[in-house]
């Protein structure tokens, strides 16, 4: 019983078109090696998983009102404050409080569209939030940077720009982020521009803009509009790029938060409001209480969308968790985060906004942690029908790192997701009745005809995962996951080539930079 079919499988595997193809790439065959799922815009037809009872839902959803409406929320800006204002909100200028009659938020909330369609420069990579579509984006935000090389160390613009024209060649990449990691050797005031230029320049892919002030956010929109041969002005109403904005939970909207939104709606360009809600240190320790809060804080910034633009782009942004008792630290990836995470889909549905949720883990390493705490993450998002997956690919230690081993890992993962939502075809091809009954009992089924017609393309094939028996494997230096991974993002940074743009649309680029450059030397720049 010890040999046989299976070990003619563990050869087979060995010579499979899948194995050849991971020997070019550790040989140095670039991207036409890498067994990649091509690009292609996912659907999600699974029915959600849901953890609310309709009572539940309506429960959270009557207690969001009643804190707006009781509580309500601060407001630093007074831009923001007069808004609010004119919708009928109570404003205690003094305390920079507004509060809400439920009527005003659900009346906002209505006036917002259930998807939104983000224009890419390659419109062939433009991506649908909403309804049962499915985008993952890279890692935004970390201000260290890692590989197994080097390791941990301060982020630098050049290993952004790398880490975005990895981004570029991974398909089951949507969107890209400006800041995967900080540009820490970049002038503070002025990065976020040569992160907009990365992304312009070294993928065709949509990708995000930093909300932290209005400046910040009328250059992001200048840029992409650069980057496609138009004007702000002729771009307008054109969403092209997406910003992020917190609340500083407890019931705090603050002023730069506050006016990048308020830049972004005016033009047209996709808003995502994101309370960032730990359960025990910035909400309350019950899962139920922390959704209340983040629903308070999400439904108002929606509002505040609403009154600057009618009907305007916004995405609903979930990021409830639980911190560690024991030491205060953020924990991710766990229980609560993924019920967290469908109960927040179903207040999405409820309203009918797109949804944005992350792909998070809190280890310090690319390791066992770091994979099960993801894939409880990306389970949470799939099965919670998230439409935008933020912090998909690369995210570690938090989010204080952004490691370009883990992005391989992400990638995994996600295609292995992605496989996972394929259609399961039921039909006379795949039903295989010819097959079996052709094949004798206790036969096997590598030679048979319906086998041979589809051996390389019936099942799905990693990037990452190392199918080779022990001896092939260890023979080969017994190489980890993570030592893999390391091997697959230099291959592809060395055969990397950047998407075609005009010279011209470059210089202009470069030119907005420099200006802009000139301009943010004043002590009042971040808040121009």
């Amino acid at each position: 019983m010890s040999g046989g079919p299976a070990r003619g499988r563990r050869r087979g595997r060995e010579r499979s078109s899948a194995g050849q193809r991971r020997e070019a790439l550790r040989a140095g065959g670039g991207t036409a090696t890498l067994p990649q799922r091509p690009w292609k815009t996912l659907r999600n037809t699974r029915p959600p998983l849901e953890v609310l009872s309709a009572d539940q839902l309506e429960a959270i959803h009557r207690a969001s009102l009643r804190v707006l409406a009781e509580a309500g929320i601060k407001v630093t800006d007074a831009e923001a404050r007069s808004l609010y204002k004119g919708l009928g909100a109570e404003v205690d200028e003094a305390e920079e409080m507004v509060r809400f009659d439920p009527a005003l938020i659900e009346a906002q909330v209505a006036l917002a569209p259930a998807e939104v369609t983000i224009e890419a420069r390659n419109p062939a990579r433009s991506v649908t939030l909403g309804g049962n579509h499915v985008s993952f984006q890279s890692v935004s935000g970390p201000a260290f940077v890692s590989d197994l090389a080097k390791g941990r160390r301060a982020g630098t613009y050049a290993e952004l720009c790398d880490f975005v024209r990895l981004v570029q060649q991974l398909d089951c990449l949507h969107l890209a982020s400006s800041a995967p990691l900080a540009s820490l050797d970049l002038p503070a005031q002025s990065r976020h521009l040569h992160g907009y230029y990365a992304c312009a320049r070294y993928t065709d892919k949509a990708w995000n803009a930093s909300l932290l002030g209005r400046g910040r956010a009328r250059d992001a929109i200048e840029m992409a509009a650069i980057a496609r041969g138009r004007t702000a002005e002729e771009a307008a109403g054109t969403p092209m790029v997406h910003g992020n904005i917190n609340s500083n939970s407890p019931r705090l909207l603050d002023g730069p938060m506050a006016q990048g939104a308020l830049e972004f709606a005016r033009h047209g360009q996709v808003v995502v409001v994101t309370p960032f809600t730990l359960l025990g240190a910035m909400a309350p320790s019950t899962l139920a209480g922390a959704l209340v809060q983040q629903n308070a804080e999400a439904l108002a910034m929606v509002a505040l969308v609403q009154a600057a633009a009618p009907g305007g782009p916004v995405v609903y942004g979930g990021f409830t968790s639980n911190v560690d008792m024991k030491s205060g630290a953020p924990a991710f990836g766990t229980p609560e985060y993924t019920k967290a995470v469908h109960a927040t889909g179903q207040l999405c549905r409820r309203y009918g906004l797109p949804y944005r949720s992350s792909n998070t883990n809190a280890s310090n390493c690319v390791d066992a942690q770091a994979a099960y705490e993801s894939a409880m993450s990306l389970w949470g998002v799939v099965m919670g029908h998230v439409n935008l997956v933020n912090h998909a690919a690369g995210w570690l230690e938090g989010g204080l790192v952004c490691s370009f081993e883990k992005l391989i890992l992400d990638a995994e993962m996600i295609q292995l997701m992605s496989a996972y939502l394929d259609p399961l075809p039921v039909d006379p091809d795949s039903l295989a009745v010819e097959a079996i009954v052709e094949t004798p009992p206790a036969g096997h089924y590598f030679g048979s005809a319906h086998t041979l017609a589809r051996y390389e393309t019936a099942f799905y094939e990693p990037i990452l995962s190392d199918w080779r028996n022990f001896e092939t494997w260890n023979e080969d230096g017994a190489k980890t996951a993570a030592e893999r991974a390391h091997a697959i993002w230099q291959q592809l940074l060395a055969a990397y080539e950047p998407p075609p743009m005009d010279p011209a649309i470059d210089e202009a680029l470069k030119a907005y930079i420099a200006k802009r450059e000139e301009e943010l030397q004043s002590a009042d720049a971040i808040e121009r």
